[in-house]
């Protein structure tokens, strides 16, 4: 993992005023965006909107604990790259079955030390980067980033709404996501996605860019002036 942590969003979730802002300013002073949530509802709600790369999410919290929280965010399909940790004051076997049970990846007792907490995170968020695309159900589904990518229906998946993309849509943005980070040439799209021995206008690349950016949203997808495009998560 690079030292760039802005490309990482956390979301925090505790009904502790004080507690999200001591850890929203430690995370956010390592260049990590950082989303805040005071019980398991809005938890929900913002990971659903957001996609965060990791939770660190409070056990006892009003109108819907973090364990409840944990299971249903595990039922989101955009969500199950998703890291999870429990932050909680609670050191008991039972509360850390519990959590492991609901679906959890880790489980932090507060209070911690910011560097200790810092030191957590980071590691958390290396295997979310060795996880970043996987199989979700075969080798034919891949999730990354807020996506889920079903390569024999041609179908895609954001935010749990199902697309069927058009076989040329669907073959660059298979290909853009098979190296994310990689800039693609616009010659190098063409062979792959087109063939060699087909001729297309000038134009047809960038039309299929902005049909996927209104898709999967603009960000996914960045150009690099006079050379191509990538895929960023």
């Amino acid at each position: 993992m690079s030292d760039d942590y802005s490309k990482y969003t956390i979301l925090l979730v505790d009904d502790e005023e004080d507690i999200l802002e001591f850890i929203s300013y430690n995370l956010r002073r390592e260049g990590f965006n950082v989303h805040t949530a005071r019980n398991g509802e809005e938890a929900i709600q913002q990971a659903t909107k957001y996609s965060p790369h990791l939770i660190i999410l409070d056990v006892m919290m009003p109108e819907m604990d973090g364990i409840v929280a944990c299971e249903e965010i595990r039922k989101i399909p955009s969500l199950k790259g998703c890291i999870i940790a429990f932050l909680t004051a609670r050191g008991e076997d039972y509360s850390q079955i519990a959590g492991f049970e609901a679906g959890a990846d880790d489980y932090i007792t507060k209070p911690i030390r910011p560097k200790v907490l810092i030191s957590r995170v980071k590691a958390l968020l290396k295997r979310h980067d060795s996880n970043t695309v996987e199989a979700v159900e075969d080798k034919n589904i891949l999730k990354i980033s807020d996506l889920i990518i079903d390569k024999e229906k041609y179908l895609l998946i954001k935010d749990e709404k199902e697309m069927i993309l058009p076989r040329k849509e669907f073959e660059l943005l298979s290909l853009l996501v098979s190296k994310s980070g990689k800039v693609f040439t616009r010659e190098e799209i063409y062979n792959t996605v087109w063939g060699d021995n087909v001729i297309v206008g000038d134009r047809t690349i960038d039309v299929h860019i902005r049909k996927l950016r209104e898709k999967i949203g603009s960000e996914h997808i960045k150009t690099l002036k006079g050379v191509g495009y990538k895929f960023v998560e």
